[in-house]
């Protein structure tokens, strides 16, 4: 089995879910008492926030660098925002990593859909780093066209969601914001921020929705066990 380094703590809830997903996803394809070789390095998220996440290169190169000195076979980055310096990190680690929305795309593209919808962070939704994933194969990206709209998820995402706190008003502002994306054309929505699968279920929507955690460990699975 390949060992794999986690960067996590962007947030902690998210974070204990793809540790949860990759253990049941290694024993599901080995079995017996075969579960993750990972190690984790989990950032307190305070430290993003102060730094903002313009500015966050400098901890998840040294995090990355910390990884890389466990001998890990590959990176992961625990949330998607943290992407936005993925190429960067790629260049300098020496090792994969595995990228949350090449990934994500490429399963959308697998699915036939051309037009997706897209829910995550302000940076996720308005910036390229992200998008050019799904432009690069050929697939449409659709986003809330409101500011007030993308400022709320925002919001929501770090003071509740990142807290691990649920509320069903959030959940129904979600899917209200999801049903105006699908009316506007999209085939799909992606989860494109780790806490909201917290949240937000297939039952909640009537188009396909792609969970970007699930997406990214059963990459992460499969490389551990290739």
């Amino acid at each position: 089995m390949k060992k794999i380094g986690l960067v996590g703590g962007i947030s902690w809830t998210s974070t204990l879910e793809y540790y949860r997903l990759i253990n049941e996803g290694v024993n599901e394809k080995l079995g017996g008492l075969n579960f993750a070789e990972c190690v984790i390095v989990s950032l307190n998220f305070d430290d993003i926030q102060k730094h903002t996440w313009e500015n966050a290169y400098g901890l998840l190169r040294e995090a990355t660098q910390t990884l890389t000195q466990t001998d890990v076979d590959a990176i992961a980055l625990c949330a998607n925002t943290a992407h936005l310096f993925a190429d960067e990190l790629r260049a300098g680690i020496g090792v994969p990593l595995i990228h949350i929305g090449e990934e994500t795309a490429k399963t959308v593209q697998r699915s036939g859909l051309k037009k997706i919808g897209l829910l995550g962070t302000v940076h996720t939704m308005q910036k390229d780093f992200y998008k050019a994933k799904f432009h690069a194969l050929g697939i449409e990206v659709l986003v809330p066209t409101l500011q007030e709209t993308k400022n709320y998820i925002q919001q929501t995402l770090k003071e509740e969601l990142g807290r691990g706190v649920l509320r069903e008003e959030t959940k129904k502002n979600y899917i209200a914001i999801m049903n105006e994306l699908v009316a506007a054309g999209a085939e799909g929505i992606v989860l494109g921020c780790t806490e909201i699968p917290l949240l937000i279920k297939q039952t909640d929507v009537p188009v396909k929705v792609f969970d970007t955690i699930a997406i990214h460990v059963n990459a992460i699975v499969d490389f551990m066990v290739s």
